[in-house]
């Protein structure tokens, strides 16, 4: 199995990751929101607009 974020063959600490750093590079894109588990819930859709709103007008 090769590592998803470098290509490199996998460490079985870390699997399926090489490392650390590419297992913490993967942490970070969930929390960055890069990736995404997609739902069919309509409340879910609401509350995620909300937060969304939410987190634009502090930027503003």
């Amino acid at each position: 199995m090769s590592c998803p974020i470098c290509k490199k063959a996998s460490v079985h600490d870390y699997r399926p990751f090489c490392g650390k750093r590419c297992a913490d590079i993967d942490l970070g894109k969930w929390f960055g929101g890069e990736y995404a588990v997609p739902s069919h819930d309509p409340e879910e859709a609401i509350e995620a607009l909300e937060a969304m709103e939410k987190q634009s007008s502090r930027l503003h």
